[in-house]
């Protein structure tokens, strides 16, 4: 089988130039193409739920004047005598009935003017068990059925609310629903219960509030506080309870968004609420994204116009790398040409000036080759030597022997355990200071090989000494230059104590902003350091000598990372001493 990879290697020059720019092109426009089709789309969804939130108060507005309405309907019929003589009197002469009736219709004619232009019917009931109706067709429901029905409950567990309700009732074998609006009629006097208002509006005639401002993709729903959809223009979500659309619109009145993107019935929408707080209920605009778009956006002219721009790009093309191929061919058979180990065979390609260009820059690729060759061979044997004087300067062999001294000692003694696990810290310390050669060591691996080193001191001096390690998880993966903690803290150890028998020595490492911080503090004997000093004068340092040197580290550290970075010392007699070493963080790549 022909391997594609070499088919690839074996395509001209010009091809590969306008093979390579044809799908360039092809993907940028791809991508502005669609880049501008979803700008257009968000600015028009963003235009969209403007307006639509607009209409939405709109339909607020309209609904809470009907719900205004209805409240002074109640509050009229509520402090009429007519009312509650109707309603509470029950012994009754027939004629006194006929007069009680015929003034409760005028009364109830009078009350319904609050409600002209809305299609309502309105029903009382008394405890009585008297009742009067303006129109039972827009509830047809018994009295009977009334007295126990979950609404009436409602009404006097709540009698001081006017709370709105969805019903379903049959007619000729069809189901019909209504919205329902009911309060307890309460005596004012001694703030008895006398009856229950009910004022009806079937769900049809509800739609009013809303129908002219919907369309295809653009719908409402009106959502209880129990989460079912009471009214709503597409008649098969009447009647659904829908949890997730209900909190949906509670998320969006609480945390006060324009509008949110949910799925609702495999399809995108767009959802925006209002919260009618006087009904509780929630006006919800549904509006289909894919509908409402694509109405607006040709997607067909979009995909020609850009297929157009693409097909003209790829001639422009074709005719450039034409023309560019002859001269780099050129240029390409002249280097392969030239000799592997000649730094003075020199090109010269006419043509294009991107060629000129290429053909001088390879000539002084040449002569800056020949003069790299012979710097690389100085800088090679300088390197040897500075990696032979790093490896002599990271071990002290005066620690060295007297740690095997110790161990001597030890094992001497009997204590084969405590020896054995002296020589394995000498061999970690030992193996992480002298077998790598790299300066730098992470804070991680930095801290196991002071905890060594201390464990070592400590088995030949004794604990006396207490050394505690602060630091921060993310300090860990950071670098330092290898041994740069060991000479102070073999400082504090040798000479911090030489009037106090008994101590600390802290280790902390962390960052301050962008810088890498390091603090080695005793509370031994103190030491005076001149003022404006940031170290020790060099009489006290060459008592302070270690491995390395805590001169040696400052400007060690100076020299890697800069003059903004080092060593800084504060000591007070009797109290102790404190080093702070500031590094730039850089983080390990191991």
């Amino acid at each position: 089988m022909r391997n594609p990879f070499k088919s690839i290697k074996d395509i001209g020059l010009m091809t590969k130039i306008f093979l390579v720019m044809f799908f360039s092109i092809s993907a940028i426009t791809s991508l502005i193409t669609l880049s501008t089709y979803k700008m257009s789309e968000n600015l028009f969804i963003e235009t969209f739920s403007i307006t639509n939130a607009k209409v939405l108060k709109q339909i607020k507005t309209q609904i809470e004047e009907f719900n205004y309405s209805i409240v002074n309907a109640v509050n009229d019929l509520e402090q009429s005598p007519t009312v509650m003589n109707y309603l509470m009197k029950t012994d009754k002469t027939h004629l006194e009935m006929i007069n009680s009736y015929y003034d409760m219709r005028f009364k109830i004619e009078d009350i319904s003017r609050h409600l002209d232009g809305y299609d309502t019917g309105i029903t009382v009931a008394g405890k009585n068990v008297q009742s009067f109706s303006t129109n039972r067709v827009y509830w047809p429901i018994s009295e009977d059925l009334l007295e126990r029905h979950s609404i009436t409950k409602s009404s006097l567990q709540n009698p001081k609310r006017l709370i709105y309700h969805y019903d379903t009732f049959q007619v000729d074998n069809m189901e019909k629903s209504a919205i329902v609006a009911s309060r307890a009629l309460i005596d004012r006097k001694n703030e008895d219960v006398y009856g229950v208002l009910y004022i009806t509006m079937q769900e049809p005639q509800f739609q009013q509030f809303y129908a002219s401002y919907t369309s295809e993709g653009n719908d409402v729903v009106l959502i209880n506080g129990d989460g079912i959809i009471v009214s709503s223009n597409q008649a098969e979500l009447i009647g659904q309870k829908e949890l997730e659309l209900f909190k949906v619109a509670k998320e969006i009145e609480a945390r006060g968004l324009s509008y949110k993107s949910i799925g609702f019935f495999d399809r995108e929408k767009i959802v925006l609420a209002e919260y009618l707080s006087a009904l509780d209920l929630y006006v919800v605009n549904l509006i289909d994204q894919k509908i409402v778009v694509d109405n607006i956006i040709n997607k067909k002219s979009i995909v020609l116009i850009s297929l157009l721009i693409i097909a003209i790009a790829t001639l422009f093309i074709y005719l450039i790398s034409r023309r560019l191929t002859k001269s780099l061919t050129h240029l390409v058979f002249q280097i392969n040409n030239s000799a592997k180990d000649r730094f003075n065979y020199y090109i010269d390609v006419p043509g294009s000036y991107e060629t000129r260009q290429v053909a001088t820059a390879f000539n002084t690729m040449l002569d800056e080759l020949r003069e790299y060759v012979d710097e690389l061979m100085i800088t090679q044997e300088k390197q040897r030597h500075a990696e032979l004087t790093a490896l002599q300067q990271q071990i002290n062999p005066h620690f060295l022997y007297n740690t095997l001294a110790s161990i001597k000692i030890i094992a001497a003694q009997g204590d084969i355990e405590k020896a054995t696990k002296l020589i394995n810290k000498l061999i970690s310390l030992l193996q992480n200071t002298i077998g790598h050669m790299s300066e730098t060591n992470t804070v991680e691996q930095e801290i196991s090989n002071m905890k060594d080193y201390v464990y070592i001191n400590q088995a030949r001096y004794g604990s006396q000494i207490r050394v505690n390690f602060f630091v921060t998880p993310e300090s860990l993966t950071y670098e330092l230059p290898k041994l740069m903690i060991q000479p102070f803290i073999e400082n504090a150890f040798f000479h911090a104590f030489n009037k106090k028998t008994s101590g600390f020595i802290h280790i902390m490492i962390g960052t301050q902003g962008d810088t890498l911080i390091c603090e080695i503090v005793d509370n031994g004997d103190g030491m005076v350091i001149p003022s404006g000093k940031r170290l020790p004068t060099r009489q006290r340092n060459e008592q302070l000598r270690s491995g390395i040197g805590v001169r040696n580290v400052h400007e060690r550290i100076e020299i890697m990372y800069g003059k903004a970075y080092g060593v800084e010392f504060s000591s007070s007699l009797g109290e102790g001493t404190k080093v702070k070493i500031r590094l730039p963080i850089i983080k390990s790549n191991l």
